[in-house]
């Protein structure tokens, strides 16, 4: 089985495919548009999100990228974007300024879920970068319940809702308050894990670093990965087949804060094995790896051995066996958002 890797940038959408062997650029799309984040369906249309002009979609592997709902109401600003996967046609879009908006066509029309905006601490969401406001950064829904949802406010912890989007609860305690990456284990839903830009544990008032998990649903967390000093995460990705192995990155500081330093995010690449309890630092023999900070990681659905992961920088990598040993896929694309894989 070949895979198609669809790269979100900050210059585009990217395929990167094997050909003859050999892994190749075989398409940029949405050129010049800051690309947050991609997301594939079963039928392998893939959907983009871009940061000022919406959600685009693909149905020839990065050939052609058309926006559904050209002329007509949508999100904007978009900075997640997630494929239910009860439902291949029904989207959800994590919007900037903080949004949450719902497609039932596949992005052709779209409703903004106002009732997130009945949390209480909604309006009062801050966020510190000035170029960038409060914003949904990550959406998830529950693999076997279509009703249960998450969303990780940017920053203001995570929501929860579990009818659909009518109503919203928000998940706080003990958890950092800059959730980046929610995870739902597929067999076990009520066990979450995610990672946090350790916003709180850098102020004190959070008891982990970056990554957290739940038994219960999101009502409590604890740490995961203390092991480490670092407090800054940003990818968190488990295989169906075996959710019991979870990839991480964990970094120091932030990333206003790399620039400039010979170690950079002083980044590790982690793997547990047994659901979090403990971590294994993966050595990958880059050590732009280390320093350059792994923005992504994505396992591919045929074969859970084939682990990719792409740095901050474009580059992007491949291990072949479950990430003991990795070699350079020797292809450069802009700066990595996202990355998910499908068969080709």
């Amino acid at each position: 089985m070949i895979d198609d890797l669809f790269i979100a940038t900050d210059s585009g959408a990217v395929t990167v495919r094997r050909q003859g062997g050999a892994w190749s650029v075989v398409s940029t799309g949405l050129k010049g548009w800051a690309v947050t984040d991609v997301a594939t369906a079963p039928d392998g249309r893939a959907f983009a999100a871009t940061r000022g002009d919406g959600v685009w979609v693909t149905e020839d592997g990065g050939g052609k990228w058309l926006r559904p709902n050209r002329g007509k109401r949508g999100p904007g600003k978009v900075q997640s974007i997630t494929v239910d996967p009860h439902n291949p046609d029904r989207l959800y879009a994590g919007g900037e300024p903080l949004a949450l908006w719902t497609s039932e066509d596949a992005g052709e029309t779209w409703r903004e879920v106002e009732s997130l905006w009945d949390v209480p601490s909604v309006p009062s969401i801050e966020y510190p970068v000035y170029a960038v406001e409060p914003h949904v950064r990550d959406i998830v829904v529950d693999p076997k319940d279509p009703r249960t949802i998450y969303a990780a406010l940017q920053v203001g912890s995570m929501v929860k809702s579990t009818d659909g989007g009518n109503t919203w609860r928000l998940l706080d305690r003990d958890l950092d308050a800059d959730v980046h990456t929610i995870v739902v284990r597929p067999d076990r839903p009520e066990r979450l894990f995610v990672s946090t830009g350790g916003h709180d544990s850098r102020l004190g008032h959070a008891p982990g670093r970056a990554l957290y998990e739940s038994a219960d649903g999101g009502e409590t967390w604890l740490p995961m990965a203390m092991e480490f000093a670092q407090e800054y995460g940003v990818p968190l990705v488990l295989h169906e087949d075996k959710p019991d192995v979870l990839f991480a990155v964990v970094a120091s500081g932030t990333p206003s804060t790399w620039r400039g330093k010979a170690e950079g995010a002083n980044s590790l690449l982690i793997r547990s094995s047994d659901a979090g309890a403990s971590w294994q630092v993966l050595e990958t023999g880059y050590p732009e790896i280390q320093r350059d900070f792994p923005g992504a990681i994505a396992i591919s659905p045929a074969d859970a051995d084939l682990v990719y992961v792409a740095t901050r920088k474009g580059r992007v990598y491949q291990s072949e066996n479950g990430g003991d040993s990795w070699s350079d896929l020797c292809v450069e694309v802009g700066p990595v958002m996202s990355l998910v894989v499908s068969p080709a």
